[in-house]
């Protein structure tokens, strides 16, 4: 498969650092997850995460939206500080939008009936939900399944049903777990080009975490390899597999993008 970005921002006119995790350390139990450390996502920025399972890279998408708290360390979003606020206050207030690896929908509702449902949580004018949920609709060529049950839509609706669920509530940050995971090849490429286009259209802010790595750096700005605990490299693609600690600790020696 070949590249999706047409280009990469390779540095920002305006560096606005919008998610910052200092000096983060968290530990379950004796187990230690993340130890001390230290990353920025820019506005308008895709940045992706790559590791080993079990490497924290969805702890840290429970961390910036307040499902569990650092032991050490301070989580801060748009400049301002966040550790003690609650899940519904950073995602309001800072407009966070989340796809699960997993779920994400109610099965028994049909596509049209999931995005009412969730519409008429976070969208208080009706006129508005109505007007949203139809961009919606036609952004991701829903019209000819929204009246299907959403549990007998493909792996790949699914996961672009979840996308526009968390787009209702028109989120400046958009974080997707694990969102190329058991999908076949088309629907890989449908998602990365969605993703693409939202930072390019709508100038959202995208944090990917994924196993699939050449999808991942296919669509990225930038991303960052976690391995026992630590952030051992970080960078464009390009620089980032020729990276020798990138290399040891993930790719190994004969990966390539292309």
């Amino acid at each position: 498969m070949g590249i999706i970005k047409k280009f990469r921002i390779k540095s920002f006119k305006n560096k606005n650092p919008l998610i910052e995790l200092e000096n983060i350390s968290l530990a379950y139990g004796n187990r230690l997850i993340l130890d001390n450390i230290n990353f920025k996502i820019n506005e308008s920025e895709i940045f992706g995460m790559l590791g080993p399972n079990g490497v924290g890279k969805s702890t840290i998408f429970n961390l910036i939206t307040g499902l569990i708290t650092p032991k050490n360390g301070k989580i801060k979003i748009n400049g301002e500080e966040v550790n003690n606020y609650p899940i519904y206050l950073r995602t309001k207030k800072f407009k966070i939008g989340y796809v699960p690896q997993y779920g994400g929908f109610f099965g028994d509702l049909t596509l049209l009936d999931n995005l009412k449902s969730i519409g008429e949580i976070v969208i208080t004018n009706k006129n508005l939900m109505n007007d949203r949920i139809n961009y919606l609709i036609s952004k991701f060529e829903f019209e000819n399944f929204k009246d299907i049950k959403a549990k007998f839509l493909s792996g790949g609706e699914k996961k672009k049903l979840v996308i526009a669920l968390a787009l209702l509530s028109e989120p400046k940050v958009l974080l997707l777990d694990e969102c190329f995971a058991a999908l076949d090849i088309l629907t890989i490429k449908m998602i990365q080009e969605i993703i693409v286009n939202l930072q390019q259209e709508n100038k959202i802010t995208i944090c990917i975490c994924d196993h699939q790595a050449r999808d991942l750096l296919a669509c990225v700005d930038v991303a960052m390899i976690l391995s026992n605990c630590k952030i051992v490299a970080h960078g464009s693609p390009s620089n980032l597999i020729k990276d020798i600690n990138a290399q040891n600790a993930y790719f190994g020696n004969s990966f390539k993008i292309s």
